[in-house]
């Protein structure tokens, strides 16, 4: 199968603006600033995040996402539609462990281009108010309410370091659901019991 290309969604404006959530043209603008960091990138670590000590990056034939606007159409569609990364794979051509070296590669590269080009995300409300040219009082009725949000308004010098394109999970804590593991001993003898016609779809 075939994984999906630049070259084929591009005369499909309606459904590249579906995948990616830009219009053909601003997608083109976003390319040359990606590739930049992304060499730029590439230049000092491999893809599998480990430094680079040898050769340099080189696209080779088999490569999945072989030109730059395939990279940016990779990275734009999984933040679009934030698929599993066995769908998102799936969907260009790759394995699970192959889109996940990409997605890790791919994401502070994109965030790194929408700096360069002044459109990175603002992480706090004084960096919003700032970009819109109003109060932070103005700022704070454009976004959803604060009760909603589980990361709290990072204000200071911390707002400005390099976070995160996608920040919007709650507190790395302990989670509250009950884990079940499949390798006790009750749970053995419960799937034991279980008897074939309960298993069956028909």
């Amino acid at each position: 199968m075939a994984g999906l290309r630049f070259a084929d969604l591009q005369s499909r404006p309606t459904e590249f603006l579906d995948f990616t959530s830009l219009t053909l043209d601003e997608f083109q603008q976003l390319v040359p600033p990606f590739e930049t960091a992304f060499q730029a990138h590439m230049a000092s670590w491999r893809l599998d995040g480990k430094p680079r000590t040898a050769r340099q990056f080189a696209v080779y034939t088999n490569c999945p996402l072989p030109t730059p606007e395939d990279r940016l159409l990779f990275i734009l569609a999984y933040i679009k539609t934030y698929s599993l990364q066995v769908v998102q794979g799936r969907l260009f051509s790759m394995g699970q462990s192959k889109a996940n070296q990409w997605i890790h590669v791919l994401l502070p590269v994109l965030l790194a281009a929408l700096r360069t080009l002044g459109d990175a995300p603002a992480r706090s409300l004084t960096a919003l108010a700032q970009r819109l040219g109003v109060t932070v009082a103005d700022a704070a009725t454009v976004v959803a309410p604060l009760e909603e949000a589980l990361v709290p308004v990072v204000t200071g010098p911390a707002a400005a370091s390099g976070s995160p394109l996608l920040p919007m999970t709650g507190p790395n804590d302990a989670s509250s659901a009950p884990k079940t593991l499949l390798n006790r001993r009750t749970v053995i003898v419960a799937r034991k019991r279980t008897t074939p016609s309960k298993m069956s779809c028909s």
